[in-house]
């Protein structure tokens, strides 16, 4: 009986104990403009709207509805509204919850909220990203949704035991082997970027299964809430192989490069974050995505281009040549860097086929560049095509000009028209000042 008393105790330690912070004893933090001004920064490269706000609403105030395993779940408010917001909280209190994913009370956060990355932010950005918050939102008084997870499913204190399994605990430390300039891109990347929570593969418990350069399947591509987001390594056919350097700071300033355009999650990540980082920074962030391997066993034989004669009897081709040939041309080349190539595109390279099922579908997001919007953008055809056309175009795209992603069924398309909702396409555009 003892021994059972005994571990429950330590486990009702264990789930209700508050992380160390480093800013427990101070009772106050500095809001000079130059530190709101940086946190700013910090805000722009974290992407804090992607999920904290909704389009047409208050930044930061909240009800993005998430899809997980469990059920659905709806970001918080997190502009200082002491009421609904996170107006309360001191220093102390904003780093547990952003980088440990824990409220105060002990409430614990689901991993959605990517603190597993954000842990790595060094403490001169969190104190920078607290003062931007308390001093640079507006506070609204909106109050947050709650959960569909249903009882007992709903129960947090089992996140501490996964945190402890799963999540990492120490900020970024720079590679002695490596040069600023990778570090840089390393910090970015892992920790504020938070770049694999979408890119990186999950496990059974819902985990990143690395969180670093030192595991093969960082930043390897994966599934999640209907797009494939792909890799980030250096895959000829799935990954960034055939991209450059200034290719990938062009795509990542600009939303676009010869090689493709932003869509489906990417979007709301470039409107909202990575344009509005410094050239630097994105220097950085390339110099590091090219120094990870690609794995040729997983992705096959390097893509080339092979010419066709165009053929009207094959499934899905009078289709393409009517609905798609004329953005992205009969010969699947685009018309770089405003329409993308279809020959040689991850979407139809990768064994995954739910971005181009979705995109199809749905549409893409307006790309907003320096306030911009792009006059070209991908139409949805989800009310113009049958599941059958749309798996016949797709089936095409994806075995034509070299490319060997595989055929698409229309039961696929079928299940992906039912999961997803073509109003989602809205840009979230954040003006923080």
């Amino acid at each position: 009986m003892l021994p059972c008393v005994v571990a429950a105790g330590v486990l009702a330690w264990y789930v209700t104990r508050q992380p160390a912070s480093p800013f427990e004893q101070q009772q106050s933090t500095s809001f000079d403009p130059a530190l709101v001004s940086r946190g700013e920064y910090v805000a722009r490269v974290s992407d804090c709207v992607a999920c904290h706000s909704l389009p047409g609403k208050t930044p930061f105030a909240g009800g993005l509805e998430m899809a997980t395993p469990l059920g659905a779940i709806h970001a918080t408010n997190i502009t200082p509204d002491r009421e609904h917001g996170i107006g309360t909280y001191s220093l102390a209190d904003f780093d547990r919850a952003v980088r440990h994913g824990v409220a105060p009370g002990g409430r614990r956060l689901y991993p959605a909220m990517p603190y597993p990355s954000y842990v790595k932010l060094s403490d001169d950005d969190i104190q920078a990203l607290y003062a931007f918050f308390m001093k640079g939102v507006q506070p609204a008084n909106e109050p947050n949704l709650p959960s569909g997870i249903p009882w007992p499913l709903n129960l947090r204190w089992p996140i501490a035991l996964w945190n402890g399994v799963f999540a990492p605990t120490a900020t970024y430390a720079a590679k002695p082997g490596q040069d600023a300039l990778w570090n840089r891109g390393a910090y970015i990347v892992q920790g504020p970027g938070h770049c694999g929570s979408c890119h990186t593969p999950r496990g059974l418990a819902f985990n990143e299964k690395a969180l670093d350069e030192s595991g093969a399947p960082f930043l390897a591509g994966a599934l999640l809430d209907g797009w494939y987001a792909p890799s980030l390594r250096q895959d000829h056919n799935t990954g960034l192989g055939r991209w450059s350097e200034e290719q990938i700071v062009q795509f990542l300033k600009t939303g676009r490069n010869q090689h493709a355009v932003v869509y489906g999650s990417m979007t709301e990540a470039f409107n909202n974050s990575t344009q509005f980082m410094q050239d630097d920074d994105l220097a950085a962030i390339a110099r590091y995505l090219k120094s990870l391997p690609g794995d040729p066993q997983r992705d096959g034989s390097p893509w080339q281009y092979q010419a066709v004669t165009a053929r009207s009897d094959v499934p899905g081709a009078h289709t393409y040549a009517t609905r798609c040939a004329s953005c992205h041309g009969l010969d699947g080349k685009g018309q770089p860097d405003w329409m993308p190539p279809l020959a040689g595109a991850t979407s139809a390279l990768a064994t995954e086929n739910a971005s181009a099922i979705n995109i199809t579908l749905n549409g893409s997001q307006r790309v907003v560049t320096a306030g911009m919007p792009d006059a070209y953008r991908m139409p949805a055809f989800r009310e113009q095509l049958s599941d059958q056309e749309i798996a016949d175009v797709l089936s095409y795209v994806r075995g034509t000009w070299g490319n060997h992603g595989g055929a698409v069924d229309a039961k696929a398309v079928s299940k992906l028209r039912g999961h997803t909702d073509p109003a989602s396409s809205s840009p979230i555009i954040l003006h923080m000042r």
